[in-house]
């Protein structure tokens, strides 16, 4: 990785000899999912001029996608078409490229906060001492890469099959005898004949398109939460460690004083992270759950009423898309947990050192400590709801509910 720090190098004092391959290791999978859709270099560094000029290139590209889905469909969607069913099974595809095309904007114009907590991700790297701390950074690393990958597979699995095999394999529809060919959004009759040739086939190229930049997007958010939470987590597990090694010194030098000063900055190092991922994730963490709520009340709608069409390759996409969505939901709430698990387990570690060992000064300054555990910090959506195991169960909870509203509804 080009080593384009926001802060001059020599402001820190380089330990880890590793740290360019561990800062590759850890950024690899976020860089390759943002890179395509423009936003890498606006979130990380100083960008040369043509890697500005790619950038802004891409941004183009991919918001004239997104509004060559969003715009047709939409003004279809809410104008044109009468019949409340039809509306209903395009209410879910366009209101993913609405939230979609939010989180692009979001992520362009929070650019410079996400680029420190990024920052602040590779000076971790290049400062760790201890080979054992930087065993635990590299495998919540590796914990980070293994949840942006299955996010990945799932999403693009339903996603590209939404877009490709459904329009492909639907059944031609005949009217007056005129064969009409379907497209996965309506909506363009109105500027030109979407199913004549080469126009079909430029539209049909346009929705794949569109569908990567989509499913990019919802990748990048879930990788830029999930790398700096397992971080979070790392930097958590290693305070544990240092705190291990206070009263013996085995492997850190000086005196108690000052392993408890190393201690303590350590610990307001990593809550000040934390507080500064959960302010700029909050937003896309809101987005996702409402978005999530609704979308997956809506697949398990279409897949009822696909049931009863007897239409297998409807049914399938659309119960590849529901896994998609819950398994997405289900990850921004597991790293929520672990974020709130990994710091309430700080106190205990506190408490099982020998600080009986320690004089009575020193032994209360661990006091502090033990009380922070107890307010751990936790990861948002928009401030109204924590996320947690406990929160994905009532996101299924409320999307049934919704479901039985929608089919009295509709019925």
């Amino acid at each position: 990785m080009c080593n384009r720090s926001r802060l001059p190098e020599r402001t820190l004092e380089v330990h880890n000899v590793h740290h360019e391959q561990d800062i590759h290791y850890t950024m690899q999978l976020c860089r390759w999912v943002l890179k395509p859709i423009g936003i890498w270099h606006l979130i990380y560094g100083h960008p040369s001029q043509n890697e500005k000029l790619t950038s802004i290139a891409l941004i183009v590209a991919c918001f004239s996608a997104l509004c060559f889905v969003l715009i047709p469909a939409g003004l279809y969607t809410l104008f044109r078409e009468k019949d409340i069913n039809v509306k209903v099974k395009l209410f879910g595809p366009v209101g993913f490229c609405l939230t979609s095309t939010i989180k692009y904007c979001y992520l362009g114009a929070r650019g410079a906060a996400f680029g420190n907590c990024i920052q602040h991700v590779e000076n971790d790297w290049r400062v760790v001492r201890d080979q054992d701390h930087r065993t635990i950074m590299l495998r919540n690393a590796l914990m980070g890469r293994r949840l942006t990958t299955l996010c990945a597979i799932f999403l693009y699995t339903g996603g590209l099959s939404y877009h490709t095999i459904m329009p492909l394999s639907s059944t031609r529809r005949i009217n007056e005898n005129v064969t009409s060919r379907m497209h996965t959004y309506p909506g363009y009759d109105l500027f030109f004949d979407p199913v004549a040739s080469p126009a079909y086939e430029i539209v049909f190229c346009v929705h794949c398109l569109f569908a990567l930049v989509t499913y990019n997007i919802t990748t990048a958010a879930c990788s830029l939460a999930a790398i700096f939470v397992t971080h979070a987590c790392g930097q958590a597990e290693i305070l544990m460690a240092l705190l291990g090694d206070l009263v013996e010194g085995k492997k850190s030098k000086g005196t108690v004083e000052k392993r408890l000063t190393v201690i303590a900055k350590h610990h307001v190092r990593i809550l000040r992270f934390s507080a500064n991922v959960e302010e700029v994730l909050r937003e896309i963490c809101l987005m996702e759950l409402v978005a999530s709520t609704l979308i997956i009340c809506l697949l398990e709608y279409y897949c009822m009423t696909e049931w009863k069409n007897s239409d297998a390759v409807a049914i399938l996409t659309y119960f590849i898309l529901l896994i998609s969505f819950t398994f997405n939901i289900l990850i921004f709430c597991y790293i929520g947990e672990l974020l709130v698990e990994q710091y309430s387990k700080i106190g205990s570690a506190v408490y099982e050192i020998s600080w009986y060992n320690l004089s009575g000064n020193k032994a209360r300054n661990l006091v502090l400590i033990i009380a922070m555990s107890h307010y751990p910090p936790k990861l948002t959506a928009g401030k109204f709801f924590d996320l947690s195991i406990n929160t994905f169960g009532v996101v299924l909870r409320t999307s049934v509910a919704y479901l039985n509203l929608l089919r009295t509804v509709t019925q």
